[in-house]
């Protein structure tokens, strides 16, 4: 802050400045908390205080606003899925409706027009919580798209990780899957596989060396390192959770004569191996061409660490830092996503029949 901290300038628009001046709302536009009974801005979803559902009459109804706050790697949310083809393909939003869906989804209309012209069912937005998300439901609803609500903590999308396989052994009946060379097999026959989901994981990893200083530090050395695999999710019938194959830490000796000596199509040719034995198998392999699509709702996430301290002369100390930026959970939501609307598709047809 300036010394002279009686000039600094306002925050606030001033006379003559072209930003339109913030006006507060009224006493009788506030919204009490029936929780805490606190009074809260009409443009909220969740109590300031206490974050419990605040009550929606006609006055609030279209002025709330969607907080989509980006969620802790913990927080299990609720996603808005658009689903292709649209419901109603003739409500064209329009670019006055692209814009207003563009500002309550804070997207750029550039990144939500891409969203829309997919031919996949992908995410439009990620809330906290279920009032959220059916808010910003309703009012897409309103502009003309509709969306579904996916949560994250339904059966086939738990917080549980995938089921890493290490190694198979493949006959006529099934797979018999190991985790860890000493863990027990796993058997699945191939009837109940349903579904298999490939994608490319990448890593970019930057590990960054610096000297301390008292204005400024000074990077001594960088480095930069980005890994790229293929993986493979695999349904079952009698399990919501996938059974993953990772490329780079998979023992392909289950396909003996067929092994090669690259990872890449040793693994194309374990696909192919599955989709032989199971051809009822539904197989989807669009995670590739939709992932840079997905980094506008479902973004990479990004892991800082410190390398420690080390002393490089007397009196000179140096630090060391690593940025690590995955996409591995934006496939595995992606993943989970394609298997809850198989699920339910398949559901559903055996009810209408």
């Amino acid at each position: 802050m300036p010394k002279d901290n009686e000039n600094v300038p306002p925050t606030w628009p001033t006379e003559g400045s072209s930003d339109p001046a913030l006006e507060p709302f009224a006493p009788e536009q506030m919204v009490r908390c029936d929780e805490c009974l606190r009074a809260n801005p009409p443009t909220r979803v969740n109590c300031l205080y206490c974050a419990a559902a605040l009550p929606l009459d006609e006055r609030t109804l279209n002025l709330q606003k969607p907080a989509l706050r980006p969620l802790e790697k913990w927080e299990q949310g609720y996603n808005n899925i658009l689903m292709s083809p649209l419901a109603n393909p003739a409500a064209d939003p329009g670019e006055a409706g692209l814009r207003e869906a563009a500002e309550l989804l804070r997207l750029r209309p550039e990144e939500l027009a891409r969203i829309l012209s997919s031919t996949k069912p992908l995410p439009l937005a990620r809330a906290a919580t279920i009032d959220e998300a059916s808010l910003v439901q309703r009012r897409l609803g309103a502009i003309g798209i509709e969306t579904r609500i996916v949560a994250e903590a339904e059966p086939g999308t738990d917080a549980m990780g995938p089921i890493r396989v290490r190694a198979l052994d493949i006959d006529e009946a099934g797979i018999y899957a190991y985790q860890t060379p000493e863990s027990p097999a796993i058997h699945i026959p191939w009837s109940d596989f349903v579904l298999l989901v490939t994608g490319r994981l990448t890593v970019r990893r930057v590990e960054l060396k610096e000297e301390k200083a008292r204005v400024e530090n000074r990077i001594l050395d960088a480095s930069e390192f980005v890994t790229d695999e293929t993986v493979v999710d695999l349904y079952t019938t009698k399990n919501t959770t996938a059974y993953r194959i990772a490329a780079s830490s998979f023992d392909f000796s289950c396909l003996e004569n067929k092994k090669g000596l690259v990872a890449a199509e040793n693994i194309s040719t374990l696909i192919r191996l599955f989709r032989d034995y199971a051809p009822h198998v539904e197989y989807d392999d669009s995670f590739n061409s939709v992932r840079k699509t997905l980094e506008f709702v479902w973004p990479s996430e990004q892991q800082n660490e410190s390398s420690g301290w080390r002393r490089e002369r007397p009196g000179k100390y140096s630090i060391g830092s690593v940025t690590a930026l995955s996409n591995d959970s934006q496939f595995l939501r992606y993943s989970r996503l394609c298997y809850q609307l198989r699920t339910e598709a398949t559901t559903k047809t055996n009810d209408d029949s």
